[in-house]
């Protein structure tokens, strides 16, 4: 009897230690982290990953400040006779600035309506709502192509053609919608209670969400904007229809510019390509904590 009671208390006290004991999944886990022999399986992935991404930049830069017809892969002795001719002889000077211009347009006007509609979809309900944002989500499955010819038509008819206010007004017409719903998102992790606890102080609804609301809502805000900023930056397809004078031309335009018909100046091609990559690298280096919180907020709630 003794020994029976003996091997069931010993099994209760083994049962009882393996329940409290941590999950062998979670130590072989931690194991292989800290094996220094593990690491590459983590590391090697990463390093190919970021060779894929920096050499293309890289060649562009060795083109765009090495001399026409070396072929060294360091290059020296650098020379900029290549941004000289894409900024003075091919006219960049005037592409950057159109550029600028149609990307603060989009960013400001994109920004501010988003806003405003973001905050009306989280707040307020009312009839249609659900249809209005499934008809925003599913514009985004249009090509902006099959849009050209429509647009083309309206825009000849407003006298709207080589004009950035054109193309500021087709960008914001197809970065909206998902602005929208990126905003609408971020509106409704704010919590209400904040809201209503400034109007009970006296605020009214429209100061409240200046005093309130809009302060939190800055992540959002840099998200939404430098996607506007960025998609307008980069797009190609609306400047190259629009826009038929060189003149109003953007880098974009500008840079097939730099392919000849029967060759094409590479150097010069380079040059205009890190013209146009600067200023987004900087964007994104600015805002990177800015942009990865807003995203992060505004897809928590849809």
């Amino acid at each position: 009897m003794t020994e029976t009671l003996g091997k069931t208390d010993t099994l209760v006290r083994e049962v009882a230690g393996t329940t409290h004991s941590p999950p062998p999944t979670r130590r072989r886990r931690r194991a292989v982290a800290e094996e220094p022999g593990k690491r590459w399986l983590i590391h090697v992935p990463l390093v190919v990953y970021l060779l894929f991404t920096v050499v293309p930049f890289y060649w562009m830069l060795v083109f765009a400040v090495r001399p026409t017809g070396s072929t060294q892969l360091v290059p020296w002795p650098i020379t900029f006779e290549h941004f000289d001719t894409v900024w003075n002889d091919i006219g960049f000077g005037v592409f950057f600035y159109n550029s600028v211009v149609m990307g603060l347009g989009v960013l400001v006007f994109v920004t501010v309506l988003s806003v405003m509609g973001g905050y009306a979809l989280a707040r307020f309900k009312f009839r249609g709502q659900r249809l209005f944002l499934l008809a925003m989500l599913c514009s985004q499955f249009i090509p902006g192509a099959m849009m050209l010819i429509p647009l083309f038509v309206i825009f000849k008819g407003a006298g709207l053609l080589n004009s950035i206010t054109g193309l500021v007004i087709a960008e914001v017409a197809f970065q909206l919608p998902l602005s929208l719903i990126l905003m609408s998102g971020f509106v409704r992790n704010i919590s209400v209670e904040l809201e209503e606890a400034a109007m009970v102080d006296g605020c009214s609804r429209l100061r409240a969400f200046f005093a309130v609301v809009l302060p939190q809502l800055k992540p959002a805000l840099v998200a939404v904007g430098s996607f506007a900023f960025i998609g307008a930056w980069n797009n190609f397809l609306f400047a190259l229809m629009f826009a038929t004078r060189q003149d109003k031309f953007t880098l974009p335009v500008g840079l097939s510019y730099a392919l000849g018909e029967f060759n094409t100046d590479f150097g010069a091609l380079a040059a205009g390509g890190v013209v146009a990559a600067v200023p987004v690298v900087l964007v994104f280096a600015v805002v990177q904590r800015f942009l990865v919180q807003g995203l992060s907020a505004g897809a928590v709630k849809g």
